[in-house]
């Protein structure tokens, strides 16, 4: 059996992922359109990564099981989505929004990895607004927040009971966006059944054309699974 590598960052759980953005090694602009990204999955994780990938100037392949990346399973999300911003004024941080995921979770997730996502919580929500995801609102305009899931405090941002699906329209909105300008191919319709490992490193996927039936092989010089749990 092999030990999955998450190849988290050495030192405090704290500052891991931000010494490592200070010092990791970037590529250069008039690089990235040379490269190929797969990203397997189209879900709010999916159609994020596919639609930043692609603003960034990368080359990517988006692969969906589904007809269209609305009916991903994101839909069913309904509670609400969390951040740190502390609207509430209720004493809300980072450190508790970390410390509420990892507990809610039974203490199972990568603890480097949930810090990482409480820290990047404000601009998710940041994001999500400017792609026009209607949160729910206070009378004076201001996004309400609501207690929900065992949370300390309340930081939880909805939209009445749909929210997975109003998060899922902005990110496919973004996503859509993206394969217009070119930057993303969409492949629909598509089983992952393999990955395709060179020198241990990912490189392509094996799919299955649902329609067709036909046996395919996409190569790149990454690949990004954000196919669910």
């Amino acid at each position: 059996m092999t030990r999955l590598n998450a190849r988290i960052p050495e030192g405090p759980v704290a500052d891991k992922w931000t010494a490592y953005k200070s010092g990791c090694k970037l590529v250069n602009p008039n690089n990235k359109r040379k490269l190929d990204i797969i990203v397997v999955g189209t879900g709010l994780a999916g159609a994020s990564a596919a639609a930043s990938l692609g603003e960034l100037g990368y080359n990517v392949k988006a692969f969906c099981y589904q007809d269209t990346p609305r009916r991903a399973h994101s839909i069913a999300a309904q509670g609400g989505i969390n951040a740190a911003k502390n609207y509430a004024n209720d004493g809300d941080s980072a450190y508790r929004l970390f410390y509420d995921t990892i507990k809610g979770g039974d203490y199972r997730a990568r603890e480097a990895n949930v810090y990482r996502l409480a820290e990047v919580s404000n601009q998710i929500i940041d994001l999500c607004v400017a792609q026009g995801v209607p949160f729910a609102r206070e009378y004076g305009g201001l996004l309400t927040n609501r207690s929900f899931g065992g949370a300390q405090v309340s930081r939880t941002f909805f939209a009445r009971g749909q929210t997975g699906q109003q998060l899922l329209l902005g990110a496919y909105g973004a996503l859509s966006r993206q394969i217009a300008a070119g930057t993303v191919t969409l492949y629909n319709r598509r089983d992952m059944l393999d990955l395709v490992l060179v020198d241990g490193k990912a490189r392509g996927i094996i799919t299955r054309n649902l329609v067709t039936g036909e046996i395919e092989r996409h190569a790149a010089h990454a690949v990004v699974l954000a196919s669910g749990g």
